[in-house]
């Protein structure tokens, strides 16, 4: 190929790079808004905005770490561990038959971590304590659908002591039921 075609190629290849970029821009643009009416008949406004459900939550906001529902239970990992011991997995096979009798709930599954190691790891470790305890749930025969899952990893701990014992505390996948 000479100079002069790879010349035109790249020019070619710049306008198309510069055509894709205008579209983004045009097509990232805002919503547009509702357009007013200016009838003077008109003298009601439609309201888009969805209601919001005032229902109070019938359950404990802190989930299973409350100890307030029964047959709902917290789940214990061993330090820097995702995998189900033999204890967790009676917990959650108790937590899964609880959720089948609870038809119109959901459940979101808290994965922490104790204070050790840094955010990103323990972001990823919580996740996947979640995600392990979701999988057995589905292994279960729970609707992975009504699973949906969450790592806090060592943000929200129940215990502020740095002990083994209170540490071992917080390595752990907080059940917190939703209403649909």
């Amino acid at each position: 190929m000479g100079n002069s075609s790879q010349g035109l190629l790249l020019k070619k290849a710049a306008l198309f790079a510069a055509a894709i970029s205008l579209s983004l821009v045009v097509g990232c643009k805002s919503k547009p808004k509702a357009e007013e009416s200016t009838d003077a008949t008109a003298t009601t406004t439609t309201n888009t905005t969805p209601e919001i459900d005032s229902t109070p939550m019938s359950f404990d906001a802190q989930g299973s770490d409350s100890g307030k529902i029964n047959g709902l239970q917290t789940i214990n990992f061993d330090y820097d561990k995702s995998a189900l011991s033999a204890d967790a997995k009676k917990k959650v096979q108790g937590n899964v038959d609880w959720l089948k009798t609870k038809n119109n709930v959901n459940i979101q599954i808290e994965g922490h971590c104790d204070n050790r190691g840094s955010i990103e790891y323990n972001l990823s470790l919580g996740e996947r304590r979640a995600q392990a305890v979701k999988a057995y749930m589905v292994s279960l025969g729970i609707n992975g659908s009504k699973i949906s899952i969450i790592s806090y990893g060592k943000e929200k701990p129940l215990s502020n002591d740095d002990s083994d014992a209170a540490q071992s505390k917080n390595r752990r996948a907080n059940f917190v039921p939703i209403s649909q």
